[in-house]
């Protein structure tokens, strides 16, 4: 596996996730449909190596974190 490769295409899903925020809001359905979709796309990509799914399950929890946080404020 392209460990180099595959880090550089997480750090771009981050900022592209940061764009689809942006544009649909953490609390739409395109986003998190937008997550599921390229989450999955990566993982199928790297024949779901284990080090790939738990690096986006990680991720998923990490913007599923951000969201609830932002919930949380707006209280």
């Amino acid at each position: 596996m392209d460990y180099k490769a595959f880090y550089a295409e997480v750090a771009e899903w981050i900022m592209q996730a940061n764009q689809v925020a942006t544009t649909y809001g953490m609390n739409s359905d395109p986003f998190w449909k937008w997550v599921m979709d390229s989450t999955a796309a990566i993982c199928e990509k790297y024949e779901n190596n284990k080090l790939v799914k738990n690096q986006m399950v990680m991720l998923f929890f990490w913007l599923e974190d951000f969201y609830m946080e932002g919930l949380k404020q707006n209280v």
